[in-house]
């Protein structure tokens, strides 16, 4: 076989040496990749849970080998199949010629393996084996130590490493699978019927989320990966079905933190003749059901939190809760102004465009929702945020809609649907009138679906579940991505811009300078881009003078970023999460969002002010400021996160 030296050339030597172990197979004519299958006769699982029906007999069992122990006339693997992992022995004078060949086997390839079962003196069951058939050489290094990888970025990038390495993974997985079926199976079981919806259309609604943007070329239109699938299955209630659901993939162009994701899976429902109480009776079953059928029990541990899933919830207004939580009664509040000086009062940045409504949400989300550990119903949210749900009869302010949140994240989101299509065609027109301002995140206008609701939309109660956050909570796992099998992740090899954000453009157009990773050559690591600076502009050089004992107050330190998220309900902020070399972690919150994702950030050495006085904002108290440099290029604004070596340690003071 032919190599490209240059590809070839900076090759770890134990790949090389296995490829040319392979080279050596396929030259003899066994070249291990013209396999074609094998016939298993029994699992590792079921050989070690049932070895008494096993003991003595022959079976075929086929996997990847994980362990080799032994060199001389007999040696130990260990393989593991789709089920579990069981030891193999092969010993010289059963296998005769073949054992040294089989000796030669790696770690990462898959083996078929023909023996009969037995048990060591010690008690280990395996297989003693009689044939050992390489089916597939895996030529990469898997990782030393079987308790999964360590780098959590390479893990999500990876998956297929991580499921072989860390079986607990494997079976969040297996997991996630049998919410699902159980999910359908408790709605089919209530009289629903599955449906499935378009993920493309010509308008982005349902939610009030940014959307994804392709283009139809046959159409040569506009269209957008579907942010819900809301207003189709209620168009199907209006088409005379009575009770519908579908679980399906929806795209939200957002933020991405432990609990959001880009790409996510959820349920909706829809049952005609029932309000929003009738959803929260549902939800409450629903949730019970699944308690039990997955973990035997209504009771869950998650995080360190015990929860209990057993009906019946707490239900409050959201309103109420505020005023729990704050002494600040909104529900009293008339006057704009009047409610902007309290939400202002409670830390909230809150935006001209706000109406009391929206302060209500922003307080809860502030100061409410995190404190919230057991189930619990959120009720009768504002109008303001609301454009789709029923009002509510005793205070039109406020709708029949709800939220049900578990320890300190939503769920659910349900409502009595608005079918009033005069009342719905005027909050769409707020909506509007909301985008125009600026809200991007406003619902779009959808004449169809008025005219769906003037054919006449019976009294509906509709429900939103979004499956991966309840994947996590009945599995106990930290973040979304670790019950995504493939998250949303960024490329390794795309170009960054000026600012640093990654992009697909051809680099090349900007006159592009890439380093090169030493082990491919193919492969960008960061871009070394020489920006054109004809048009650049700085701030004025401050003349006023600081006096050099003010300045030496100021305590500059390299800190490590140990985690970044984005802060809820903000398009600027993000939180950090900080080693600044003290054994206690340090949040700063920074308003660089439009600059760089949070994953980009995490692990990188940046530079802070750290004995500044904590500063609230969204609510979070943010003790220091990472320091960024700024300049402006045009009329357009340019930042950069001030980032240093990674050899600085956390602590290290700025002189």
């Amino acid at each position: 076989m032919e190599h490209n030296d240059e590809y070839y050339g900076n090759m770890p030597d134990v790949v090389k040496i296995k490829i040319e172990k392979y080279e050596k197979l396929a030259a003899s004519g066994k070249d291990p990749y013209r396999q074609t299958k094998f016939l298993r006769t029994a699992y590792a699982k079921d050989i070690k849970e049932h070895f008494a029906d096993y003991d003595g007999k022959a079976v075929c069992l086929a996997g990847r080998i994980m362990a080799k122990r032994g060199q001389g006339k007999v040696a130990f693997y260990d393989l593991l199949d789709v089920t579990d992992k069981i030891q193999m022995f092969c010993k010289k004078d059963i296998l005769g010629d073949s054992y040294e060949e089989v000796l030669s086997y790696d770690i990462g390839d898959i083996v078929g393996v023909e023996g009969e079962v037995f048990a060591t003196q010690r008690g280990e069951i395996s297989i003693r084996v009689s044939r050992m058939t390489l089916l597939t050489k895996s030529i990469q290094v898997l990782p030393e130590k079987f308790h999964g990888l360590k780098d959590t970025d390479l893990r999500y990038r990876q998956r297929y490493t991580d499921l072989i390495m860390d079986p607990e993974v494997k079976d969040v997985f297996i997991k996630r699978t049998r919410i699902i079926s159980a999910i359908r199976e408790f709605m089919d079981n209530r009289g629903f019927i599955e449906v499935e919806t378009p993920v493309l259309s010509t308008l982005a609604g349902g939610a009030s989320a940014r959307p994804f943007v392709t283009h139809h070329n046959t159409l040569d239109i506009a269209m957008y990966l579907r942010i819900a699938t809301e207003l189709n299955l209620k168009r199907l209630i209006v088409g005379g079905f009575d009770k519908v659901y579908e679980i399906g993939r929806v795209f939200r162009n957002e933020g991405m933190d432990a609990t959001h994701n880009p790409e996510f899976t959820s349920m909706e429902s829809y049952e005609s003749y029932t309000d929003y109480n009738g959803v929260m009776d549902m939800v409450e079953e629903l949730f019970s059901f699944l308690g039990e059928k997955i973990n035997g029990s209504t009771d869950v541990s998650y995080q360190g939190l015990n929860i209990s899933l057993k009906a019946p919830y707490r239900r409050a207004r959201m309103v109420d809760l505020v005023t729990e939580a704050t002494g600040i009664d909104f529900d009293k509040m008339t006057d704009v102004e009047e409610a902007r000086k309290a939400a202002r009062s409670l830390g909230i940045d809150v935006e001209d465009s706000w109406g009391i409504g929206k302060m209500i949400e922003a307080a809860f989300d502030a100061k409410v929702e995190e404190t919230i550990v057991q189930p619990t119903f959120v009720t009768d949210h504002p109008t303001e945020i609301s454009p789709l749900a029923k009002k509510c009869a005793y205070d039109p302010r406020y709708t029949e809609r709800f939220e049900i949140f578990i320890a300190g994240h939503e769920y659910g989101n349900a409502f009595s649907e608005l079918n009033d299509p005069f009342d719905q065609r005027d909050r769409f027109l707020a909506q509007m009138e909301a985008k125009a301002k600026g809200d991007d995140e406003a619902h779009p206008y959808d004449a169809d679906f008025i005219n769906a609701l003037e054919v006449g939309l019976p009294p509906t109660g509709g429900l939103g579940i979004g499956i991966d956050r309840l994947v996590m909570l009945l599995t106990d796992q930290p973040t979304i991505r670790d019950v995504i099998l493939f998250p949303t992740m960024k490329p390794i090899d795309t170009p960054k811009n000026k600012n640093g954000a990654q992009k697909t453009e051809d680099a090349a157009e900007e006159g592009a300078v890439l380093a090169v990773d030493t082990a491919d050559p193919k492969m960008p690591l960061f871009d070394a881009r020489i920006p054109d600076f004809e048009h650049l502009s700085i701030e004025p050089l401050f003349e006023d003078q600081v006096d050099f004992e003010t300045f030496s107050k100021s305590d500059f330190r390299a800190v490590k970023v140990k985690d970044c998220v984005a802060v809820p309900k903000s398009k600027k902020l993000l939180q950090f999460t900080l080693d600044d070399g003290s054994g206690t972690d340090r949040t700063i919150l920074s308003g660089i969002h439009s600059y760089y994702e949070p994953e980009d950030l995490i692990g990188k050495t940046c530079i802070a002010i750290t004995n500044l006085p904590p500063k609230k904002m969204m609510g979070i108290d943010s003790c220091g400021m990472l320091i960024s440099a700024v300049h402006n290029e045009g009329e357009e604004e340019k930042l950069h996160l001030l980032m240093v070596d990674p050899n600085i340690p956390a602590g290290a003071k700025l002189y």
